[in-house]
């Protein structure tokens, strides 16, 4: 679902603008059906600590800075781009209408979303999608919702690093075209999709091409550095370092197991609660498979405990699974360590503008 889709283009850049870094990933379609995609250009900037906050650009000059070099770098030429959105200002609802045609719900969806969304209407991007109109007099409507100051902080960031903004997705449904683009769908099972970034924990619920629940958890990485500074005595990039296996003055990766142990014990409980919430709240009583994605999917130990804790399979997403590339051109070593960092990247380069 794209909340927002502005004029046409062929290809777009898809700019995961995350916690700790922007991600940008250009794919191009291959194949008679175009539907199979081959990587064209991928690269990852860092962002200072601080720069993103929930969700919200708190330091726009880094961003700006970030795509810039991004794009530079990587000598991406496509200036057109599709970017996504999570956190506490994105309201994603699915909600039962009375059955009425494209243009009646086009006409009243705004005032049906006045009972759904805790922020003024006025205040507020909307899109909406019919996932379910089988009959019986009601229709099953997804309700998306975002502050318009959210998207224009992200669009605005986007066009002063001179690129433009076709698509605002959300990161949710972007992980989602990342899945379903390099793993098919399966309509018997329930699929959770887990992202975990450096400070927000993206969870979506599939069956089939359903997106049957999902939410934004404002949990990641940036636990574990925390931790890790506060046990250890260290800076926040020694900290960095140290998590990503590095030896700092006076600390060693031997140090880290049990302060590793006890914050993935924390995210592993907030899963379980949101996994028990699932449960109780839907017609589902189960998920067959956990696929994992984000930076903090490489921590040591995270996909065993949580197979363990949550009695379910655990595999790492593989955005590049289904998504061929030249190894001439990117090095297998390089695009396997970024893989879990590019899914909501790789979600948005599949985009076009207009889709849903």
């Amino acid at each position: 679902m794209a909340l927002f889709s502005f004029g046409k283009t062929k290809g777009l850049v898809g700019v995961d603008i995350g916690s700790s870094a922007v991600k940008a990933v250009e794919l191009r379609p291959v194949g008679k059906a175009g539907m199979d995609y081959q990587l064209v250009n991928i690269g990852i900037e860092a962002l200072p600590p601080e720069a993103i906050v929930d969700g919200a650009i708190m330091d726009s000059g880094a961003v700006i800075d970030a795509i810039q070099r991004l794009f530079s770098t990587q000598k991406i030429k496509t200036q057109d781009v599709a970017t996504s959105v999570s956190g506490n200002a994105v309201i994603v609802k699915k909600i039962s209408l009375p059955q009425m045609s494209e243009e009646e719900l086009a006409e009243s969806i705004h005032w049906e979303a006045e009972q759904y969304i805790p922020f003024d209407i006025q205040d507020v991007g909307i899109d909406y999608e019919v996932v379910d109109d089988s009959g019986g007099g009601n229709m099953e409507v997804l309700l998306v919702a975002v502050k318009k100051d959210k998207i224009s902080d992200y669009t605005s960031a986007i066009s002063q690093a001179g690129k433009v903004a076709q698509v605002v997705d959300v990161d949710v449904f972007a992980l989602q075209n990342c899945f379903e683009v390099n793993y098919g769908l399966d309509p018997g099972r329930i699929i959770a999709l887990l992202n975990i970034g450096a400070s927000i924990m993206n969870i979506n619920m599939l069956k089939g091409a359903s997106s049957i629940f999902n939410r934004d958890i404002a949990v990641g990485g940036n636990q574990y550095t925390d931790a890790i500074q506060k046990d250890l005595n260290l800076s926040f990039d020694q900290a960095e370092a140290l998590k990503r296996g590095a030896h700092v003055d006076g600390a060693g990766p031997e140090n880290l197991d049990p302060i590793l142990q006890t914050v993935s014990e924390s995210i592993a409980l907030e899963i379980q609660k949101t996994f028990d919430f699932f449960k109780a709240t839907s017609s589902e009583d189960r998920v067959d498979q956990i696929y994992l994605s984000g930076g903090t999917s490489r921590v040591y130990g995270l996909p065993d405990l949580l197979a363990e804790r949550l009695d379910t399979p655990v595999e790492i997403l593989n955005p590049f699974n289904a998504v061929t590339y030249n190894p001439k051109d990117f090095d297998p070593d390089f695009i396997e360590e970024i893989g879990p960092s590019a899914a909501i990247a790789v979600g948005l380069a599949v985009r076009q503008v207009g889709d849903r």
